[in-house]
C-alpha cells in the first residue's frame, strides 16, 4: 500500500511519493526525538543517544582510540572526548593503555558498562518488538534493511560534503 501524502489533493507521481517521504521522515525524526526511542520498562530513557552509540561501538569493535571511535563513528575527537568523559567517570568505560603501545589510552567498554548497555538493548528490543508487533518477520525485516540503507545513504551524503 503505497504512502498518503501529506496533503489531500497533492498530485500523484514521483514527487508525490518524495513529498510524503520527507514528510515521514520529519514525522519520525521529530516523535524519535520527543520519545528518544529509549525502550520500555525501567531502562526506558535512562542512556542518551551519543552514550549508547559510543557504548555499542566500543562492545562491537573491542578496545579502541579516540581517533579511531571517532572517525568509526563519522564524528570529530573532541566531540567523542566530551561524550566518553562522563562515562569515565560513571565506570561504564574504561582508559587503559594500548597493548602494542603502552603510551597511548584506548576506551574500553567497563563490565558495568557492558551489562547497563545489555539492559538498555533488552528495553529498546523490547520496545521495537512492541510496536511492530502486528507486522511479519518479514516486514520487520525489509523495514530493518531499508532503514539501514537510507541511514547508509544519509552517511554517504554527509561524508562526500554534498
Amino acid at each position: 500500500m503505497p504512502p498518503t501524502p501529506p496533503e489531500s489533493g497533492s498530485p500523484s507521481g514521483p514527487d508525490s511519493l518524495l513529498d510524503a517521504m520527507q514528510h515521514q521522515v520529519a514525522l519520525f525524526a521529530r516523535r524519535a526525538e520527543q520519545t528518544r526511542l529509549g525502550g520500555v520498562g525501567q531502562a526506558r530513557n535512562s542512556m542518551d543517544r551519543a552514550a549508547y552509540l559510543l557504548l555499542n561501538r566500543l562492545d562491537q569493535d573491542g578496545p579502541t582510540g579516540v581517533k579511531a571511535l571517532a572517525a568509526g563513528m563519522g564524528i570529530d575527537s573532541s566531540t567523542v572526548t566530551r561524550q566518553v568523559a562522563p562515562l569515565v567517570e560513571s565506570g561504564l568505560v574504561k582508559r587503559t593503555s594500548h597493548p602494542d603501545d603502552g603510551r597511548a589510552v584506548v576506551l574500553q567498554l567497563s563490565p558495568r558498562g557492558a551489562a547497563r548497555l545489555e539492559q538498555v538493548r533488552a528495553s529498546r528490543r523490547e520496545l521495537m518488538a512492541l510496536l511492530t508487533q502486528e507486522w511479519s518477520e518479514d516486514e520487520q525485516a525489509v523495514f530493518c534493511e531499508l532503514l539501514t540503507r537510507f541511514n547508509q545513504a544519509l552517511s554517504d551524503f554527509q561524508t562526500s560534503g554534498s
